[in-house]
């Protein structure tokens, strides 16, 4: 009977442990998100501060570069794009750290339910499931940020196509499009900047 008695309160204790454990997954992961929205958000703060740099230049040197006003245009939507993309990585970055609040309060819930044996065994269930909708709202925001860099990566690419035109012979850019027509995924993935880009050649 003691043998049985304490090979049930082990099994228990196993069980406890293992419910434990559990929310180790999702912890795992909002630490990989947070670590990976870090390093995005010291990005946009480098990609500011070399923006800054180029329209400080463009400041002194108004008389010896092409397309001058929209080199200031493009510098000045860049900046725009970044600021938001830093806004919504910061916003993203404190929602990962709710979410991992709430699957570390998740673990401790189970095992003081499982300890004191209180009716409280809803309170992993809400803490868990808030940490899920924490996690959930972070990595829309990340959606958002990355379609917000795809459009300043588009605007960047289109500026600096225009720009090679001012230097580029025509027969070059002519035989480049022929090249590229015959690839025929290009016919079909180019996007709204490309096509506005071949519109004014």
């Amino acid at each position: 009977m003691l043998f049985q008695s304490g090979t049930q309160d082990l099994t228990s204790a196993l069980a406890v442990l293992t419910a434990m454990i559990t929310p180790a997954v999702l912890i795992s992961a909002c630490g990989s998100l947070i670590l990976s929205t870090a390093s995005r958000i010291a990005r946009t703060v480098d990609r500011v501060r070399s923006l800054l740099d180029r329209l400080e230049e463009l400041a002194h040197t108004k008389d010896k570069l092409e397309l001058f006003d929209e080199r200031r245009e493009v510098i000045y939507k860049m900046l725009d794009l970044t600021a938001k993309r830093n806004r919504l990585l910061q916003r993203s970055m404190v929602t990962f750290y709710f979410a991992l609040c709430m699957f570390v309060a998740t673990s401790v819930a189970i095992g003081m339910v499982a300890v004191t044996g209180r009716g409280y065994e809803w309170l992993p269930a809400a803490l868990g499931l808030a940490g899920a909708c924490f996690l959930f709202y972070g990595s829309i925001l990340l959606i958002f940020e990355t379609r917000i860099a795809h459009r300043a990566i588009f605007m960047e690419m289109d500026f600096s196509l225009r720009l090679s035109r001012e230097f580029v012979p025509k027969t070059v850019i002519e035989e480049n499009r022929k090249r590229l027509r015959r690839i025929p995924f290009l016919r079909f993935g180019r996007g709204k900047q490309s096509s506005k880009i071949s519109d004014t050649d």
